[in-house]
């Protein structure tokens, strides 16, 4: 194994941050250029939703498969044609002239994240070799994944102030510069030197797998459980995981080494990552309705207001791997977990008159519970897995936070909507059809109540903050008992993890073969 350098490792690290940056970024810049997109454009409903949507869905369901594929061809390699693939697909969306074209270039778009984002893990994971070392670098690019989801609104706020909506894509043109200039000269690349080959069937089933299981989890959101696309996408999902998982057991050369999840940490990072995510999201998607239709706030302050809650958890993270070292891993999860609990308690304190300072320190006692969880779990997943299969296990990784993102919206957001729709004390005499749009959502709401005469959209718009807020009341308390109980879990399951997780190695071990890195 070639010897690292100093600098060059924590080059690595810099451009790893940089190229997660990108995508946290693009993950929530678009929704603040929908409103200019569909005044332009004028696209149908069904496109709307698969602009908004089809990056999310061609991101989850190919993470596995990029992830394995990096194994085998070279994590540099792979992250440097996903960028520039990442940068073409920008320049079409930014420009594209109708919505089938930017449908297919957001598509793009989610291929090319499924390259970068489990290469940025797995080249971490190669080039620190040292586990303290390693623990502070994954903190840090933790940190940056956070500070990325709060930069996302404003940069796009900030653009949309003055440009047309394919702006916010062009921003992504001069990083992609950055990653390939620096990332071809410093970047040592790495595989797994025995990957054997493909299993073409494993690929489509992980990739029908995770898109169907995700799909039905957004519909939930929107439609419910009973909806018959979402049982139907729900059973193709279940069936194609059991599929895939029983041939990964039963072939000699995996798309993933299920045996990972053997391992007690393995699994329990996994899946205190996926609750965190659940909750994370959620929470996004309360603030963003919260801020600008109870609050007033414009989406650029709204962007704003939320920002101090992914600077905190960027500040989690980066300390997380100080307290690892001090407390150990499961007390540090079991923390991030508790302290993220206290803060959606906290937020039962939300009302129709704002208060900002309340809102602010709940906001910033979440981002680092958030933090200290993510930096922590993602470091124990990396640590837990061969080098050999760094990039499998950082795709899993990145799984569990799209499959999370999906469940938290669809479960808590579910739980919102129905205290809402069920709490609304509507007046009297609404023209036809309004009652059912106004608890359909609070935004559909302050529409409605716009066409009304002005006392009876006073009484509308009251009764749908009051509903909200009460929503909002019931959501936090759920999502605050979910993670404490994944708190208590933490502290039993990772419990006799050691600080430092020792090297491991290949199953079955017909002898181990070192790493190559050049």
């Amino acid at each position: 194994m070639e010897n690292i350098t100093p600098g060059r490792r924590w080059g690595t690290l810099a451009i790893a941050c940089l190229a997660v940056l990108l995508l946290s970024i693009d993950l929530t810049v678009l929704h603040l250029a929908v409103p200019k997109l569909v005044t332009d454009m004028n696209p149908s409903a069904t496109q709307l939703l698969w602009i908004t949507d089809i990056y999310g869905f061609a991101l989850a369901g190919l993470l596995i498969s990029m992830g394995n594929l990096g194994d085998r061809i070279g994590r540099k390699r792979l992250l440097l044609i996903g960028a520039v693939t990442f940068g073409a697909a920008s320049l079409v969306t930014a420009y594209a002239p109708n919505p089938e074209l930017l449908i297919a270039a957001r598509a793009v778009l989610g291929v090319a994240g499924a390259t970068i984002m489990p290469s940025t893990l797995s080249l971490i994971r190669n080039v620190f070799t040292d586990p303290k070392e390693r623990t502070s670098a994954v903190g840090i690019w933790s940190s940056v994944t956070a500070v990325g989801f709060a930069l996302g609104p404003i940069v796009g706020g900030a653009l949309l102030e003055r440009f047309w909506w394919g702006s916010v894509f062009l921003i992504n043109l001069p990083v992609v510069a950055v990653i390939l200039v620096a990332g071809l000269v410093v970047l040592p690349e790495s595989r797994n030197p025995r990957p054997g080959r493909l299993d073409v069937i494993s690929v489509p089933l992980s990739v029908v797998s995770v898109l169907a299981l995700v799909y039905a989890l957004k519909e939930a959101a929107h439609n419910g459980v009973a909806h018959a696309p979402v049982v139907t996408a729900a059973l193709i999902g279940v069936v194609a995981l059991a599929v895939f998982i029983r041939r990964q057991t039963r072939i000699a050369e995996p798309l993933i080494d299920v045996r990972l999840f053997r391992r007690r940490a393995f699994s329990v990072s996994v899946g205190a990552e996926l609750i965190a995510m659940f909750a994370m999201l959620a929470m996004s998607l309360v603030f963003a309705q919260y801020f600008q239709l109870v609050a007033g706030l414009s989406p650029l302050v709204a962007a704003l207001a939320s920002m101090p809650g992914g600077l905190a958890g960027g500040v989690g993270g980066a300390l997380a791997g100080t307290l690892v070292h001090r407390w150990g891993r499961a007390r540090v999860v079991a923390l991030g977990l508790a302290m993220t609990a206290v803060a959606f308690a906290m937020f039962r304190g939300l009302g129709t008159e704002f208060d900002y300072p309340y809102v602010l320190a709940a906001m910033i006692l979440q981002g680092v519970g958030i933090g200290f969880t993510f930096a922590v779990t993602n470091d124990t997943v990396l640590a837990s897995a061969p080098k050999e299969r760094a990039g499998a296990a950082g795709a899993i990784s990145e799984t569990a936070h799209e499959m999370g993102g999906a469940l938290g919206i669809a479960v808590l957001g579910s739980v919102l909507n129905s205290v809402y729709s069920s709490g609304l004390r509507l007046p009297a005499n609404l023209p036809p059809g309004a009652e059912d749009r106004i608890r359909e959502t609070l935004a559909g709401a302050f529409e409605v109540a716009a066409t009304l005469p002005g006392d009876v959209a006073g009484a509308v718009t009251t009764a749908a903050e009051r509903a909200f807020v009460e929503g909002v009341h019931t959501t936090v308390l759920t999502g605050a008992g979910i993670l404490l109980a994944l708190a208590l879990a933490a502290l039993y399951a990772l419990r006799g993890v050691p600080k430092v997780i020792p090297e491991q190695e290949e199953e079955p071990a017909a002898g181990p073969v070192p790493e190559k890195i050049s």
